[in-house]
């Protein structure tokens, strides 16, 4: 069960029509309905990284995912966004965020890339000039600042997403407790209108 109570009661006759993906928005959409100002700016913060960004749908995914498997958020890895599965992203290449290093279909960039965000969601300050160094052989230095707001978005919340605990939507592996960490590889997702398309 959410941890946070909507701002306004859900009518759950209504979510029963709703498929999983539509009733996960209205219950995180209802949290934030609590600030619908800061909400309308939030999305609109989120909104202009997805229209005017140069980081390719793929790259952000791919962040996204490994971000919220740091996270353990859980509703965070379970979505997939069309505009990254639009761009190359398949679950085989979501598994390969497992071991992104030994990889053979992420980019030399992607996996850059995905240094970055792990050090920036699990130890921030060991971001060193060889690992900017590194990024620079792939990205601009423009893309590696959009590639940090990226991060931050993600890791900030994402881990408030986590706090929610939002799951019962899910496809049942995210639902259920185990031992270990969940993973966003392996089993079935929940496929969302990309960022830039949602109201």
């Amino acid at each position: 069960m959410t941890r946070i109570a909507t701002a306004t009661a859900l009518d759950e006759t209504e979510l029963a029509g709703l498929d999983a993906g539509d009733r996960l928005d209205r219950r995180l959409g209802g949290i934030w309905a609590h600030r619908p100002e800061a909400a309308r700016a939030w999305r609109a913060f989120s909104r202009a990284l997805a229209e005017t960004g140069t980081l390719s749908p793929r790259l952000v995914e791919l962040v996204r995912l490994r971000i919220a498997f740091h996270n353990q958020c859980r509703s965070c890895m379970a979505v997939r966004y069309e505009d990254g599965i639009a761009a190359g992203v398949t679950e085989d290449l979501v598994c390969s965020l497992e071991q992104p290093e030994e990889a053979p279909d992420l980019t030399a960039a992607e996996k850059a890339a995905l240094r970055y965000a792990d050090r920036f969601a699990t130890d921030h300050l060991a971001i060193d000039e060889a690992l900017i160094a590194e990024l620079r052989r792939h990205f601009s230095d423009g893309e590696i600042h959009e590639l940090g707001m990226q991060c931050a978005r993600m890791v900030g919340f994402g881990r408030l997403a986590a706090t929610y605990a939002a799951w019962e939507d899910l496809p049942d592996r995210f639902r259920e407790e185990h031992d270990g960490p969940h993973t966003p590889w392996g089993g079935d997702v929940l496929v969302r209108p990309s960022l830039d398309r949602r109201s």
